[in-house]
């Protein structure tokens, strides 16, 4: 999608985007917003656009989280946050093999799909390296937010960085450029 259309939906990462990263977070009660996460998504909300999270929880495969505490992990991100129009989950590890553990690109087009809209309508938002290749790989537009745990070089090789994610949602509802 050119930087410069409005996109159709928004996919977010979940831990170290939306939420502060807990590894393997099993419990409801640690689930913490980043920084103005909440005003940012209302703002995207407010603009009409569907939102969605895809997000890698290799806990699943290794045993340290069950389904039902990924379940009410979840459902404490939409509390805090509001609603989502689709969770994309990879409960895989990465020697699995799967098609939907970012950096490839199946969480980001089945979350489109499930929100009725192409890969190429979507910008992704996270905060590595992983969830910019998935973006990529599925054609849609990617805005790197960095954290602490963000490689320089993840930096240095993102299409486009945000600040945080107020900055994120301003550059996705910028006007398109008037054509000259």
């Amino acid at each position: 999608m050119p930087m410069d259309l409005r996109p159709d939906a928004v996919l977010f990462d979940r831990d170290g985007t939306l939420v502060e990263d807990v590894p393997y977070n099993a419990d409801p009660g640690l689930v913490r917003p980043m920084p103005g996460a909440r005003a940012a998504l209302d703002r995207l909300r407010e603009a009409g656009l569907a939102l969605g999270v895809v997000t890698n929880q290799a806990g699943v495969a290794r045993g340290l989280i069950g389904a039902e505490a990924l379940r009410r992990v979840n459902a404490r991100v939409e509390e805090l946050l509001g609603p989502f129009g689709v969770w994309a989950v990879c409960p895989h590890d990465d020697g699995d093999g799967c098609d939907c553990r970012k950096p490839r690109p199946g969480l980001i087009i089945r979350a489109a799909g499930a929100l009725g809209v192409a890969p190429a309508a979507c910008v992704v938002v996270g905060d590595i390296g992983r969830d910019v290749a998935a973006a990529r790989a599925a054609g849609a537009r990617a805005i790197l937010v960095p954290t602490p745990v963000t490689l320089p070089e993840e930096v240095a090789a993102a299409p486009e960085v945000a600040r945080d994610l107020a900055d994120a949602v301003r550059r996705i509802l910028a006007p398109a450029p008037s054509p000259r």
